[in-house]
């Protein structure tokens, strides 16, 4: 299975999203290939951001493995799955040039029974928003492998909509 996530910049919601997904697939016994990228190259080939950075070591997930990146067009043909942080980042998905073949694109909520809601930006707010964020991508994950574990269904499937 190969999955990668999408936000912004790359620095907070999909960093903490590759970090946590790629630490409980392998508890789990799964050989994923996990990566994040952002709909803009701002942040390109920088670290996470260290607020994102500490409330995942709080909890065990390292991050230090991530350095920013731009999606490209020829990840909709590397991966599985591609999966937004918010309505916006799918929007901008949807419009990329091969967004049609290839990976199916969905909101990261949707995998956890939570359809269409969107994780909100912590960059702007206090540490506190960080771990709110973790809470959510956590519970998605879990709906992530429950879905496409061992026993892969297809999951929410957003490309269509």
């Amino acid at each position: 299975m190969r999955l990668l996530f999408v936000c912004t910049g790359n620095i907070c919601r999909s960093p903490t999203a590759d970090a946590v997904a790629r630490r409980r697939a392998a508890d789990a016994g799964l050989d994923w290939h996990v990566d994040s990228a952002g709909t803009g190259g701002w942040h390109a080939g920088e670290a996470p951001d260290p607020r994102a950075t500490a409330a995942g070591a709080g909890r065990g997930y390292d991050l230090s493995v991530v350095q920013a990146r731009e999606v490209d067009p020829a990840d909709f043909r590397r991966f599985d799955h591609i999966i937004a942080m918010d309505g916006s980042h799918l929007r901008f998905l949807r419009r990329m040039p091969g967004a049609k073949g290839g990976a199916r694109l969905s909101l990261m909520m949707d995998w956890a029974g939570e359809p269409g809601v969107e994780v909100p930006d912590p960059y702007y707010g206090g540490d506190d928003g960080f771990d709110d964020v973790l809470d959510m991508i956590e519970r998605a994950v879990v709906g992530l492998i429950s879905d496409l574990g061992p026993n892969p269904g297809a999951g929410p499937d957003q490309s269509k909509g």
